[in-house]
């Protein structure tokens, strides 16, 4: 049996250092950014737009 890997799964890390989860992954401050604006819109969503009655 070969041994197989998925070339996705070693996309963006160091495949030496082992198995990482996402909180261990680096970010940037324009992450964080994007991910607020996010945020703000699904709760304009969420709250914002059934309290206007659209």
């Amino acid at each position: 049996m070969t041994d197989d890997h998925d070339s996705a799964a070693d996309v963006g890390h160091d495949v030496d250092e082992g198995r990482t989860t996402a909180p261990m992954s680096e970010y940037t401050s324009r992450d964080v950014g994007v991910g607020f604006v996010v945020l703000l819109v699904g709760l304009a969503v969420a709250f914002a737009l059934p309290l206007l009655g659209l």
